[in-house]
């Protein structure tokens, strides 16, 4: 397991397994949101297997599977509400942590810059320049809106 900090509060892995998960607990997780589709994965990586031994580990589970068809805005807001509704750090996890990096990214345009949005997700390893754009046109929006 590689988990990758973007914040103090949300970071992101490559697909995890049961056997990640005291590792998770240890490194003092408080909820862990699964945004990789149970389509992608054999059955002993699917969301209520690995559901079921993150919450048996005393920390709370979210399944929000995504895709690029599933990228929408109210998505993007949902995993930010699931993030934020927690009293300490988020692990979210897909198939490499990209699509969990993506997804924040998106969400944070109404707090921080794309220029922040974009160095930490690159020090957390996803060079996300190419939603640069995106996250220029949703700050432009969020703050012409205010």
């Amino acid at each position: 397991m590689e988990i990758r900090q973007i914040t103090p509060r949300y970071s992101v892995s490559p697909q995890i397994t049961v056997e990640d998960v005291p590792a998770i607990v240890a490194a003092g997780f408080v909820k862990v949101i699964c945004n990789r589709p149970n389509v992608e994965v054999p059955a002993e990586m699917q969301s209520d297997v690995i559901g079921h031994a993150v919450k048996d580990a005393g920390l709370e589970f979210e399944v929000l599977e995504l895709t690029h068809q599933s990228m929408t805005t109210e998505n993007i807001a949902r995993q930010r509400d699931l993030a934020e509704a927690c009293q300490g750090p988020v692990l979210a996890y897909c198939a490499s942590g990209t699509r969990c990096s993506v997804v924040w990214a998106l969400g944070q345009c109404t707090s921080l810059s794309p220029d922040a949005i974009l160095e930490a997700t690159a020090k957390a390893g996803y060079a996300l320049e190419n939603l640069r754009p995106i996250l220029e046109g949703i700050r432009s929006r969020e703050i012409r809106q205010t």
